[in-house]
């Protein structure tokens, strides 16, 4: 597919040709699927007691709602990206549209602790089907770097945006009518996403299973994954020396399944994958950005909960203003300013954005206002994370071939799945440790737990520093402002 360039493109502003609004609606249809995951992500936080109070979930058993999802999906991711390719992206990500779909619905009806966990384990499988082969697709979408940036800046938009919007649903929709309609409302969206898909997108002819559909790898590296996934998740519930145990476990699991990829005959993954420094860098950077960001949407959300004393829809409204600065500063600026600067150069400003705004969080005190303490940071977050993440996106992707695009996508979704669990986890973790520490030594609640989340929050700067400088030395591309140094696609090139 071609880039229109020259007159071509200056007719096409105003009389779009029909391959260029095919494109940009089938982008339309995979920001759609995308969402609908998203949202899934973060709507079912704020309507966790309501759950626990009709299911009679324990504490520890209502932490399996999340969980359930969280381990198929960042589980699967790898493999089902390296299975896009295989059998063709449109194909999966329908597929995965379906299950989903399909799966919303059981949440939505269970009745039981067993039904729900099930049927959330479910939708971790159909959202990682549909979520792993998107940026391979918008990659294949788009070739020419400007209209790829705009792309990848629409595409980031809905998917940053979607995690506060869902927390703000799943208050409303929780508040309004009951928990079931945070799953029943992903029926409509569902079935109208499903049939835009295979209206709109372009069929595709895979690689066929023959060409890398190596069984026991695949095995070895989903078991990996799925338990990293669950370690990192459990920390701080479980004895220290059963987490190291399970660590260790999987450290093995990923080390066989190194070993099997450098000698099977049709890898899965191929290795040389991880030669790119754009792409490896880019990843590593990706788990701690992520880190920082999520355990910041965890802990900030508790913040204006437990010491601000906000109620549930009030929290969700508070943090509205982050998606709509997000989506304005991406779609305004982000594909011009990579443009004009260089991802790389939009990528650091971002992350020191990002620095900046958990350092102030850090000084947010027990009798904070919103105003002063919360919204500030908040919107120096939103922009921090504008920038940074589609120029972090453009120079995964583009350290990747076209043959291993999906992989490369599924990849990029695992270190997000990664990073956000690995950042929770430490940063809740802290945020617990240093409460509980003040209230045994008699200090009165609202004060001990604002101190924790002071805690969470500088950890989480120090987070955002490592990635700062990471990106600096790794990320760093030789090029002059203005040139279009990502997103640009690989060229193709076809493998035996």
């Amino acid at each position: 597919m071609t880039a229109l360039t020259g007159s071509e493109s200056k007719t096409s502003r105003t009389h779009p040709s029909p391959r260029t609004y095919s494109r940009w609606a089938s982008l339309v249809v995979l920001c759609a699927g995308t969402l609908m995951t998203i949202l899934d992500g973060n709507i079912v936080t704020v309507a966790m007691p309501a759950i626990q109070s009709d299911l009679g979930f324990s504490g520890p058993g209502l932490a399996w709602v999340v969980n359930a999802y969280l381990i198929p999906f960042g589980g699967l991711l790898l493999l089902i990206g390296r299975l896009g390719d295989l059998v063709g992206r449109k194909r999966m990500f329908t597929t995965g549209l379906a299950v989903f779909t399909a799966a919303s619905v059981l949440c939505g009806i269970a009745t039981s602790q067993g039904m729900l966990i099930a049927a959330r384990a479910v939708q971790g499988i159909g959202g990682a089907m549909a979520s792993a082969v998107v940026l391979g697709m918008l990659f294949a979408l788009f070739p020419e770097p400007r209209e790829l940036a705009r792309a990848i800046a629409v595409f980031s938009a809905v998917g940053a945006g979607g995690g506060a919007l869902g927390t703000f649903l799943g208050g409303a929709l929780t508040q309004a009518l009951n928990w079931h309609w945070i799953f029943l409302i992903n029926l409509p969206i569902g079935i109208v996403a499903w049939l835009a898909a295979v209206r709109v997108l372009a069929p595709e002819q895979g690689a066929g299973l023959g060409r890398g559909a190596d069984y026991p790898g695949a095995a070895l590296v989903t078991g990996a994954l799925m338990l990293t996934v669950y370690v990192i998740i459990g920390t701080g519930t479980r004895p220290l020396a059963t987490t190291l145990l399970l660590a260790a476990l999987a450290l093995a699991l990923f080390v066989a399944f190194t070993v099997r990829q450098a000698r099977a005959a049709r890898p899965l993954l191929r290795l040389r994958l991880f030669r790119s420094r754009l792409l490896t860098g880019a990843n590593a950077v990706q788990i701690l950005m992520i880190g920082t960001m999520f355990g910041f949407q965890f802990i900030g959300a508790l913040y204006v909960q437990r010491v601000l004393g906000f109620s549930e829809l009030l929290t969700g409204t508070a943090f509205l203003p982050a998606p709509v600065a997000v989506g304005v500063l991406m779609l305004g600026l982000s594909a011009r300013t990579i443009g004009r600067f260089g991802a790389y150069r939009v990528l650091l400003a971002g992350l020191v954005l990002i620095v900046v705004g958990m350092a102030l969080l850090s000084r947010a005190p027990a009798d904070g206002a919103y105003l002063t303490d919360v919204l500030p940071p908040l919107l120096l977050l939103a922009a921090g994370f504008a920038a940074a993440m589609p120029a972090l996106t453009g120079l995964a992707m583009s350290g990747a071939r076209e043959e291993d695009a999906g992989l490369a996508s599924g990849l990029f979704n695992t270190t997000q799945v990664v990073g956000g669990s690995l950042g929770l986890a430490v940063l809740s973790t802290l945020a617990a440790g240093r409460t509980d520490e003040l209230l045994a030594k008699g200090a009165e609640l609202i004060p001990a737990t604002a101190e924790g989340y002071q805690l969470a929050f500088r950890t989480g700067a120090l987070i955002a520093v490592a990635a700062l400088a990471l990106a600096s030395v790794v990320l760093r591309s030789g090029k002059k402002p203005g040139q279009d140094d990502a997103p640009a696609p690989a060229p193709a090139q076809v493998t035996g």
